[in-house]
């Protein structure tokens, strides 16, 4: 990248998905586990310094829930308008002050190579405006209104235009404002830029730079994706602690089992559970049990782990992972454990939807070494594999 060129990216949020048969914004379906608009933004990882998401005002917290933890680079919003023109031109009105350059995609187009970005890019720091294209591969018919042909184009000069569309920002945002005062309206920006009389210079597309509309559009997708996937699966590790304490019941691994004391916590301390949920979010790096049933919610407060782990295998299996196996060792000098493991790991199993001979638990003594020795608390480790799944 230019060391004079700072890039941004203003990403097309819009879409009623009524083709597709959603119902709702089709970048905010879900694609290989994550929302589309997730993966249409990941694709300027290395590109820019930030984006600007312009979606639907009433559609604002949806956009900011499915980006939650995305930190490769600042996102901004904009509302959109009544047209793209207007949605665009929302979008870099909310470009930083050190923005020079800017791209321009449709947030439905989320599986865009990295190639095709950097030929637009070279191509605008060059001449100031371009765009990929595709040749036809399909004879061109111009018609009249009742349909019938007026000529047929030479469709070796023709191109089909994709996303993104890469300008200097002052050449594009003259090119806006020229047609804002003439109330012109284009099909894409470099429309607008093309009256100007500026150059628009056309770089190499690809087929498969699609845009959703159509249902089979989502599969091809995922396909791709997952294909492209250099990890399968992925493995994660969690690690709890509880105190003993009296008044409460002993549960591990979901089963109640019978002691003179139980563990303190918000919910019912089961602390082998718990380390197994933080290992399966760990894999999918979605955070941990802290994250997503905080202390501080009333709504835990005794709840069964056990449902907090169904909870977390539904969420694992929205971002397109099952669980391959898990194993779970329990450290403590007391009780002896050894009759309850097998109800253990089937409980367990149910809860994850897996097999029980995919779950392992163990239960060890630290020889009375350490506050699990002295019978102050129990501690548990957990070890997880995440499949990626299709389904």
């Amino acid at each position: 990248m230019s060391p004079q060129a700072v890039w941004y990216a203003v990403i097309l949020g819009g879409g009623s998905g009524t083709r597709m048969g959603l119902g709702y914004n089709k970048v905010l379906a879900p694609l290989a586990g994550e929302p589309v608009i997730r993966h249409a933004v990941r694709c300027f990882s290395g590109f820019v310094r930030g984006a600007v998401i312009v979606c639907p005002a009433a559609e604002r917290d949806a956009f900011v829930s499915a980006l939650d933890g995305w930190a490769e680079f600042p996102i901004r919003f904009a509302d959109g308008g009544p047209t793209r023109q207007a949605s665009v031109a929302q979008g870099l009105q909310r470009l930083p002050p050190d923005a020079t350059h800017v791209f321009v995609h449709d947030g439905a187009r989320c599986i865009t190579e990295s190639g095709i970005i950097a030929r637009v890019r070279d191509a605008a720091l060059e001449c100031g405006a371009a765009i990929p294209g595709i040749p036809l591969s399909d004879t061109v018919k111009q018609v009249d209104p009742d349909g019938r042909i007026l000529s047929t184009p030479d469709r070796t000069a023709l191109r089909a235009v994709q996303t993104p569309q890469a300008f200097a920002l002052p050449v594009l945002l003259t090119a806006h404002r020229a047609a804002e005062a003439d109330g012109f309206l284009g099909t894409d920006d470099a429309s607008l830029v093309e009256r100007t009389g500026h150059p628009v210079v056309v770089t190499e597309g690809s087929r498969t730079n699609l845009k959703l509309t159509e249902p089979e559009d989502l599969r091809m997708a995922e396909e791709r994706l997952l294909s492209a996937s250099p990890v399968p699966f992925r493995i994660g590790t969690g690690y709890d602690v509880h105190r003993f304490a009296e008044g409460r019941k002993l549960i591990l691994c979901g089963v109640d089992v019978p002691h003179t004391l139980g563990l303190d916590g918000h919910s019912d301390a089961d602390v082998a559970v718990h380390a197994l949920m933080d290992a399966l979010l760990g894999a999918a790096a979605l955070g941990d049990i802290g994250k997503h049933f905080p202390d501080s919610d009333e709504r835990y407060r005794g709840i069964s782990s056990i449902l907090l782990l169904r909870h977390v295998c539904a969420l694992l299996r929205e971002h397109g992972y099952a669980v391959g196996n898990a194993d779970v060792t329990i450290v403590a000098q007391a009780p002896k454990l050894a009759p309850y493991i097998p109800r253990m790991r089937e409980t367990v199993a149910e809860a994850i939807e897996v097999s029980p001979d995919t779950v392992s638990v163990k239960a060890t003594t630290t020889e009375r070494l350490g506050f699990e020795g002295r019978g102050e608390g129990i501690s548990a480790q957990a070890v997880a594999l995440l499949v990626r799944h299709t389904a």
